[in-house]
C-alpha cells in the first residue's frame, strides 16, 4: 500500500505531503514496512506470477 491516497485523521492532508506529526510518523512507517515487492504494480504482479507459472510448466514437461 501506497500513503498517496491516504488522508491523515489528524490534520484532514494527505498522508503523503506529511503536514503534521502524525502523516509523517505513518508515511516513515510504511516506508519501513514497504517490502520486495512494493513498489509494483498489481498488473506487474499477475505478469510475474503467469511467468513463473509458465517455468514450472515447462520445467515439469521436461523432467
Amino acid at each position: 500500500m501506497t500513503c498517496d491516497r491516504l488522508v491523515c485523521a489528524n490534520c484532514a492532508a494527505p498522508v503523503n505531503e506529511g503536514r503534521c506529526p502524525v502523516c509523517r510518523a505513518s508515511r516513515e512507517r510504511m516506508q519501513r514496512q514497504d517490502g520486495m515487492f512494493a513498489n509494483l504494480s498489481p498488473a506487474a504482479l499477475i505478469a510475474l506470477l503467469v511467468a513463473l507459472v509458465a517455468v514450472a510448466l515447462l520445467a515439469n514437461q521436461t523432467a
